[in-house]
This record gives structure tokens, C-alpha cells and sequence, in this order.
């Protein structure tokens, strides 16, 4: 137990100290007591903004309606002097990140017991070992605890796993995403990938490929031969699967790789996290690409991997710079300074419901946004 984080409380038999479970990467408590089923809102809440952890004695199900509760309390808008609005698109993200951050460490307050073989002995508990299985490999045997929080986005993980995510690009076919493996839950940057020409059908690199959706689109649109890469773990195990069960493991050769695999190819396809901001945590490095290291290094790397006469596809969307974030002229001066030109670009509108919601704190960025395929070449001399 001494080489992963521990957590310690008092109990009635003495002071007890088991493993600590975060995929957040959050620290242990250092302040846990007791909760149970006389544990009101209230008091959770309070200790929980004091930054005192409750480990739960109590029902399971009774758990899940405090958490629910306190999640009510804590979007309470306060009652003295409404909030200055943010003045641009800019401060409205930080203040939405920031108060996101408050949200999950104050509602991560509330902990459970998990047993060596990662079962929860409280009534009405449901059977999560499976689930935990599947984000955090065979149990060891040892006891731990984690937050009902993350414990709960294991199941629903697990539930996506199992069920999967259907894909119009794949006439309806359904990708399968593990644990911590960003989801194609918005499929119009796929519809690009669907439609636009392809310079080649012989070969192609599918950089950075989590699920493996990219080179399933590509395999299925004929692509005879695809490299599709990935340096995390979870994704690499995550893109076999699915690309074996949709019946392309044959044309699509899966790899551990930071960006690019060994080669040159036709076509060379990349969709970095979008927004160039620091991740609160490791589970966010899908969505969130600091100082765009991914995007620079695609761009970078490009042209040395391309065949002669081969494009870059670049999917990105201008969320960032609607956020204030990145400027399109930087984005464009990065693909200059990376020896490449424009080809073409093709655009599309998203369809997620946050586009359309002005109650969304970051709706004037999103309902303007524009996903793009940008279509790149070697710049000539």
C-alpha cells in the first residue's frame, strides 16, 4: 500500500488507512468522518466546503439522493448582489472553469468503502466490480476508497462501453469507448471526414486515435491500409477492440506512438483537444491541449511524414478562438512556420445542445462555432 496515496479516518475499532482511488488525480483528504443515513444535506454540504471528506456508512441509494442534494446547493445562486455577467467570452470561461473546479472538489467530498475485490458492502449498493474492473484492472485484494462521485462516472462509463455510441458516418454502426477515452459523442467533425475527397486510398496515419473512430470512417470509405496511433494505454487497448468488432483489424494496424508512427502516407489525419488551456485533470487531457503541444506538433511534424503530393487533415474547431483563447491568425501563422499551405477547408455547424442553450455560460462562443477540416500540403519552394 505504501506506493499508492492513502487515505486515513478514525473508526470504532481504531484509526484505519486504506488505498485512495482518483482518476481526478485529486489528493486524499486530510479531515474524513463518518457519514451515515442521519447525515442531513445541510451538513454534508458544509463540511464539505470546509474541506472535511464524509466517508458513507449508510445506504447506498440514500448516498446518491445527498450528492444530488448537495449538487442542489451548490448551483444556488447567492441571495445579496447578483454576479457583474462576465465581460467577455474569455472571463466567462475561467469563471466557468473555476466554479467547475469548486463543484467537483466540494461534491467529491463524499466517499466510499470499496472492498479488496472492489464490492461495497452497504445496503442497496450495486455490483460495480466490473466497472472498476474495467477502469482500474484486477483487484489486488487490498481495500480502498474513492469518491461516490467518480465512482458513479465509472458506472456510467461502463454503461457507454457496454452500449456504445452509435456513428451516422458508420451507417449507424456503434463504437464501444473505455474508460477515460474520449467519446465521438459529437459526430459532425466525422461527417467531415466522411465526405471530403480523399487524395489516397492506398495508405493512411490516424494520429492521436483514442477509439479508433477516425480509422474505422477512413477503413470504411477504402482506405487499404491505416497506422493508427495513440500513447494512451486505455486507447490503444480501446481502438483494437473496436475496429476488430467493426471488421477493419486486418486493414488497420494499431501503435504506441507520440503523434506519428515511423513513414510517410498519402494522408495524414489529426483531431487535437480544442481548447489550448491547462487540464484540471488527467481524465481532461481529450478536451483540453495546453499551450497546444498536440496541435503544434501535428503541424510541426507534418511535413516530414507526408508523401509528395499528400494532404494533412486537421479537424478543429474555432471554439478557442471564439473563447478568446487562440487568434486564427496564430493558428494560421503555426501552419506557415510548419512549411505548409492551405488546401482547402471545409466546414460544418455542431449539434449538441449546448449550441443552442443561452442559459449555457458559454453559449455566445458556442453558438458561434464552426468545426473545420483543414485540408494541408507542403508549402512549395
Amino acid at each position: 500500500m505504501t506506493d499508492f496515496p492513502t487515505l486515513s479516518w478514525p473508526d470504532t475499532d481504531g484509526p484505519r488507512t486504506v488505498r485512495w482511488r482518483s482518476e481526478a488525480g485529486a489528493p486524499a483528504p486530510k479531515r474524513v468522518v463518518i457519514a451515515d443515513d442521519r447525515t442531513t444535506a445541510d451538513d454534508a454540504y458544509r463540511l464539505a466546503c470546509e474541506g472535511t471528506a464524509l466517508l458513507w456508512y449508510g445506504d447506498f441509494q440514500n448516498a446518491r439522493q445527498l450528492l444530488q442534494a448537495m449538487a442542489r446547493r451548490a448551483e444556488r445562486k447567492p441571495k445579496k448582489g447578483a454576479p457583474k455577467p462576465p465581460a467577455t467570452p474569455l472571463e466567462a470561461f475561467h469563471l466557468h472553469r473555476q466554479a467547475q473546479a469548486q463543484r467537483a472538489r466540494t461534491l467529491g467530498m463524499v466517499l466510499l468503502p470499496l472492498e479488496g475485490d472492489y464490492g461495497i458492502a452497504l445496503r442497496r449498493a450495486p455490483d460495480v466490480k466490473l466497472a472498476c474492473e474495467e477502469a482500474w484492472g484486477a483487484p489486488d485484494g487490498e481495500p480502498s476508497a474513492v469518491s461516490l462521485r467518480e465512482l458513479l462516472g465509472l458506472i456510467g462509463a461502463h454503461e457507454w462501453r457496454k452500449k456504445g455510441v452509435p456513428i451516422p458516418a458508420l451507417d449507424g454502426a456503434h463504437v464501444h469507448p473505455y474508460y477515460g477515452v474520449f467519446s465521438p459523442v459529437r459526430g459532425e467533425y466525422l461527417d467531415l471526414i466522411a465526405r471530403v475527397p480523399l487524395p489516397s486510398v492506398e495508405k493512411a496515419f490516424d494520429i492521436g486515435t483514442g477509439t479508433g473512430v477516425i480509422a474505422a470512417v477512413l477503413a470504411a470509405r477504402g482506405v487499404k491500409q491505416i497506422v493508427a496511433t495513440d500513447q494512451d494505454a486505455r486507447a490503444l487497448a480501446c481502438a483494437r477492440e473496436n475496429l476488430e468488432r467493426l471488421g477493419h483489424g486486418e486493414r488497420v494496424e494499431v501503435v504506441e506512438a507520440d503523434l506519428f508512427p515511423p513513414g510517410r502516407a498519402p494522408l495524414v489525419v489529426c483531431n487535437p483537444p480544442w481548447v489550448p488551456a491547462r487540464p484540471a485533470s488527467p481524465i481532461e487531457y481529450a478536451v483540453f491541449d495546453p499551450d497546444s503541444r498536440m496541435l503544434r506538433g501535428f503541424l510541426g511534424g507534418l511535413k516530414d511524414h507526408l508523401e509528395p503530393g499528400g494532404e494533412g487533415w486537421l479537424i478543429l474547431s474555432d471554439f478557442a478562438e471564439h473563447l478568446g483563447l487562440r487568434t486564427r491568425e496564430a493558428l494560421v501563422e503555426m501552419i506557415v512556420e510548419a512549411g505548409l499551405e492551405v488546401a482547402g477547408r471545409e466546414d460544418i455547424r455542431p449539434r449538441h445542445p449546448k449550441a443552442s442553450d443561452p442559459n449555457d455560460p458559454l453559449y455566445r462562443a458556442r453558438a458561434a462555432e464552426i468545426t473545420s477540416l483543414w485540408r494541408l500540403k507542403v508549402r512549395k519552394a
